[in-house]
């Protein structure tokens, strides 16, 4: 009776082909909080706007090797806790056969986190964390998406229609609602190379669906932001994790950091020509937000697509850093995206040594970040 209802025929087809998810959170009701939500209370977004998006990077499906269905009381709490966003990074694989052939089961996973999502007002980002030909944890498989030649074209058209697939199967949503993240922190590579590899993606996504908002990660991975990529009429997402020295202490992936000393916030001045050049909050808005200003100010929206600090870092000092970059977020307007929100960067369950937790529902809670975050996000803000 509810597919009846919707007047808009391509509705009622995403409504009935949706129906078999919304059965498992609630039957129709769930759908029917959807149709009511959707008439309202979500922010305007477009590719040179975006909203200030405030939440947190979920990691279900950002690696074949721990792939799971994505968690419903994630959307619950994130919703109860006033944030709208949420960023899932993905690995294609999971649903790719070695034909290039498209499995239906992880794919309905991720129709499920977006019908979570859409009833609780949360926006949600889709990004191809392992693309074909790049990743940022290597190796990719089967050529490089960003290198010249034919060979390497094969691997663009496969990265094209990985998207254009996306775009097909959720084009009857809202952009208020979904937007499309091409390719995680793309490495040190060229304005042309960039447009070389994403051009394809983006045509395929504009063919299902002209008005998706597309975002391009900067490069440098998701350091630099990309001039080049204007025409092409996407946002770009940037990154939070400057001081480096300080974000990725003892991480374990990061050769070397287990011998660098413990993290201040401000740090010493860094020496000429040190890694980190991002040592207190005035040189974080220099290096880290003047360029993207720059962007922004040519009609580019910006999102902060990743951000924390590892669970070594001194909880204070991450809590002093947090609430700086916050403040230099808040200030141009540009929304962000923690990574992550259960585990070793997050609010929930990051086994840090420093913290005295709160037991809440089944997770040990660092009740004092969260109270930061909800803090900026209970703020409003103008952009510059």
């Amino acid at each position: 009776m509810l597919i009846d209802y919707v007047e808009d025929p391509e509705r009622r087809r995403l409504l009935a082909r949706l129906g078999d998810v919304a059965l498992g959170v609630g039957g129709l009701a769930a759908i029917s909080a959807f149709t009511a939500c959707s008439q309202g209370h979500w922010l305007p977004a477009t590719p040179d706007r975006l909203p200030r998006w405030r939440g947190f990077n979920l990691l279900e499906k950002y690696t074949q090797a721990h792939d799971q269905p994505f968690r419903q009381a994630d959307f619950d709490l994130i919703a109860e806790w006033g944030f709208n966003f949420v960023r899932l990074p993905l690995d294609y694989r999971i649903w790719t056969r070695p034909d290039g052939t498209f499995r239906e089961r992880p794919l309905r996973h991720i129709d499920e986190a977006i019908n979570w999502a859409r009833h609780r007002n949360i926006h949600v980002t889709l990004c191809l964390h392992r693309a074909p030909g790049y990743c940022v944890n290597p190796p990719a498989e089967g050529g490089d998406l960003w290198a010249p030649g034919p060979e390497n074209d094969v691997v663009r058209l496969r990265f094209a229609r990985q998207w254009g697939m996306l775009a097909e199967r959720y084009r009857d949503i809202d952009s208020r609602i979904l937007s499309f993240n091409l390719i995680n922190e793309p490495p040190n590579v060229s304005g042309e190379s960039y447009v070389r590899a994403v051009s394809g993606a983006v045509a395929a996504i504009r063919a299902a669906d002209r008005d998706r908002i597309i975002i391009a990660d900067g490069t440098q991975f998701g350091r630099r932001p990309v001039p080049e990529l204007k025409p092409l009429g996407l946002a770009q997402g940037t990154r939070g994790y400057e001081p480096f020295h300080l974000s990725h202490y003892k991480a374990g992936w990061v050769k070397g950091s287990d011998s660098w000393d413990a993290p201040t916030w401000p740090m010493p001045p860094a020496p000429t020509g040190g890694p980190d050049q991002v040592t207190d909050p005035a040189s974080f808005r220099r290096i880290c937000i003047q360029p993207w200003q720059e962007l922004a100010a040519g009609g580019v929206g910006v999102v902060v697509g990743e951000w924390g600090a590892y669970r070594h870092t001194p909880h204070p000092v991450v809590l002093a850093w947090a609430r700086d970059c916050l403040a230099a977020w808040r200030q141009v307007g540009w929304g962000w995206c923690l990574w992550n929100f259960r585990g070793d960067f997050g609010v929930l369950d990051s086994q840090r040594q420093d913290v005295r937790y709160e037991n809440y529902r089944g997770h040990q809670l660092d009740r004092a970040f969260l109270e930061i975050l909800r803090e900026d996000g209970a703020l409003d803000a103008t952009p510059a």
